[in-house]
């Protein structure tokens, strides 16, 4: 058993991983949820080396179980394989610049369901500890489904992205309004212009899915795609943030 702070941190090694690229730096923390009926049966999927086909080999650096167990599988140093297919901020492929963490949920699959105040503390104080060895700026921590919007939903609506931002962990807008559902005259335009100043990969002629997935991270109350003059607000609110966060 190992780990600083507060945290139960146990080694549970996994084949899935490799060097990361030559020179490329650690910038990004992403988050996800296993979507798995068990934590035992995320951690097995995610060390298994031989998964049945068409199933990919994936991993992730570490695991956090919903009594706040965290389980380390890849070093922070080395490749994990946990994005897959995905963009932020102009950059493809997140998994050589990213540290990816798993969160135990069942997911929409297989009973979506609150995440647990023990397992959010353990998450924040890991997150703050990652980010005490790595430069990731505030708006490089990022939704699974942030940076695959088109096949992606995690970790979800439920998360509590406002209690991370609470801890210094990403971004929160304060105070926005978001009781408005009017839709404003080329309101899908706009939306489509600030989700990629947020650093979304974003169809402009269709930017539902990414839509969506900003909704289901800084708009939870509210996640149908539609960009109604509360989404806007949210979404400039973000867009403004960002840009004046340092990164």
């Amino acid at each position: 058993m190992g780990g600083g702070g507060r945290l139960d941190i146990r080694d549970r090694p996994s084949p899935n991983q490799d060097d990361r690229p030559e020179a490329t730096p650690i910038d990004t923390l992403v988050l996800h949820y296993t979507g798995m009926p068990t934590a035992r049966a995320a951690l097995e999927r995610l060390c298994d080396p031989t998964p049945p086909a068409p199933l990919p080999r994936v991993s992730c650096h570490y695991l956090v179980e919903e009594d706040g167990l965290v389980w380390r599988l890849v070093p922070e140093s080395r490749r994990a394989w946990h994005a897959g297919q995905s963009f932020w901020r102009g950059h493809s492929l997140l998994n050589g610049r990213s540290i990816g963490i798993e969160v135990v949920n069942p997911g929409h699959e297989w009973g979506y369901r609150p995440f647990p105040a023990l397992q959010m503390a353990a998450v924040a104080e890991l997150c703050l500890e990652i980010l005490e060895r790595h430069p990731i700026p505030p708006r490089n921590v990022v939704a699974h489904s942030d940076i695959a919007p088109d096949r992606k939903q995690d970790p979800g609506e439920l998360f509590d992205w406002a209690g991370l931002a609470a801890n210094g962990i990403g971004l929160w807008p304060e105070g926005v309004a978001s009781d408005d559902a009017a839709q404003p005259p080329d309101s899908l335009a706009r939306a489509a212009a600030l989700l990629a100043r947020i650093g979304y990969p974003v169809d402009a002629a269709q930017p539902g899915p990414a839509l969506v997935a900003f909704q289901r991270h800084w708009r939870p109350e509210r996640v149908d795609g539609q960009a109604d003059a509360g989404t806007l607000a949210r979404l400039e609110a973000v867009a403004r943030l960002a840009e004046s966060s340092n990164g």
